[in-house]
């Protein structure tokens, strides 16, 4: 008897060990996080305008109007499309240099910390130094060597300024998850590739069968961050090119926060956040999902 409320005094002392080493943690998440997010969800159902002390409750109105809003659906439409080109071309570039810079390129260690160093910079900084190169250095290429494509600056209209944001996202991103996917590639035993050779499989066999399905774990969270990352964007879209030219590149984080803020309609503007936080959260469950369930198989 002595020794069972020895042994429940002792499991309540560690139990209670383990709160308060994650209270603080679970306090700073609570009001950083959730009770901000609560009280976004909250507002949603209001008319606040961000200035006044309250709102008042107009239900289901704000989502009404984001869904007949058409701005709002061409800014996500633009945000879906740039989300897609961006994942894509991120994550093939990506690994294309993680595979070429882990075969013993010499200088690869230095070739690794050059194009990872773009990550480290702001996105307002890289925003305006790429504004620069698409309004200044390549115009004048363009003019100095008869090149056509390049006399007219990528900013002046809705298509080229489109891929101006892919450009330099791509640029922005792309070393940051050639270090996650050589990772996933070092992982690799060299041994498969020795008995691969052995066998006698081509390169471009080695990289199918082998390489791509055992880097699908690496994979599963590149795809992951570029997601997470394409959908959040506003710094360079601002830098960039401040939505134009006609607001033809206004990215869905962009209008959101005009909508809150410049416009004043904040409760609305939360609302369309609400809605892109859905759409974001969706389609980064269905890739985990997928992607989990080829890890599984591969």
């Amino acid at each position: 008897m002595m020794a069972g409320r020895r042994r429940r005094r002792r499991v309540f002392r560690d139990r209670l060990t383990e709160v308060l080493f994650a209270f603080p943690a679970l306090w700073a998440f609570a009001t950083v996080i959730l009770v901000p997010f609560g009280y976004g969800i909250y507002l949603t159902f209001t008319d606040w305008d961000g200035v006044g002390a309250r709102g008042s409750f107009v239900g289901w109105q704000n989502f009404v109007r984001a869904f007949y809003d058409g701005r709002f659906w061409h800014s996500m439409t633009l945000t879906l499309a740039y989300v897609a080109v961006s994942t894509v071309l991120l994550n093939v570039i990506a690994f294309g240099l993680a595979y070429a810079l882990t075969r013993g390129v010499p200088g690869e260690r230095v070739l690794r910390a050059g194009f990872f160093a773009p990550n480290l910079l702001g996105g307002i900084v890289l925003g305006f130094v790429w504004q620069f190169i698409f309004l200044r250095v390549l115009v004048h290429l363009g003019e100095s060597f008869d090149v056509a494509w390049l006399m007219k600056s990528w900013l002046s209209s809705p298509t080229s300024a489109f891929w101006a944001l892919v450009v330099v996202t791509v640029w922005q991103y792309a070393g940051y998850m050639m270090v996650i996917y050589i990772g996933g590639l070092m992982n690799i035993p060299g041994e498969l590739f020795e008995a691969a050779a052995v066998d006698g499989a081509g390169p471009w066999t080695r990289l199918v069968r082998i390489v791509l399905p055992l880097v699908t774990p690496a994979t599963v969270i590149s795809i992951f961050l570029s997601l997470q990352r394409s959908f959040m964007v506003y710094d360079v879209n601002l830098a960039l090119t401040g939505g134009g030219p006609y607001r033809s590149t206004e990215l869905i984080s962009m209008y959101v926060y005009r909508k809150a803020f410049v416009e004043q309609q904040y409760a609305s503007g939360q609302a369309q956040a609400f809605i892109l936080f859905a759409v974001a959260s969706i389609i980064a469950l269905v890739q985990v999902y997928v992607g989990k369930r080829r890890e599984i198989e591969a």
